[in-house]
């Protein structure tokens, strides 16, 4: 299991969004410059986001993206959940077959500690953990 692109872009505008004040609104241009993410494809994931009611989307001349109040304690594993569906914990990392967890192979016997160590990781890190580290 690797972050696909699109993963690792919902990440780093969430992280952005938690690392500003409570409720500010921010474009969808403004986040893709930052970023340095087409903005057409920002789109879609920040559309993913607002369905996971990660953020908020306010319409309008005065509208944008924030993050919804509490937003900055949720963890990495329910983003990746979010955008990679939710088979994506299935995966292996190099994903030859969809391999059950009872199947042992040569790829369980060295993939499978750092798998668990990775799950865990995504589990324990919030936006919050990784605003503050920016």
């Amino acid at each position: 299991m690797i972050l696909s692109r699109t993963s690792q872009y919902a990440i780093r505008a969430l992280i952005y969004f938690s690392s500003l004040p409570c409720g500010e609104r921010i474009t969808n241009n403004k986040v893709a410059e930052y970023l340095d993410v087409p903005v057409a494809y920002l789109a879609k994931i920040m559309q993913k986001l607002c369905k996971g009611n990660l953020i908020y989307s306010h319409p309008g001349r005065h509208g944008g993206f924030c993050l919804r109040e509490g937003g900055e304690k949720t963890n990495l594993i329910q983003i990746v959940s979010l955008i990679e569906g939710g088979g994506f914990a299935d995966k292996w990392l190099l994903d030859l077959e969809n391999r059950s967890n009872e199947i042992t192979c040569v790829e369980h016997s060295i993939w499978k500690p750092i798998r668990e160590d990775v799950f865990s990781l995504l589990n324990e890190l919030t936006l919050e953990h990784l605003a503050l580290a920016e």
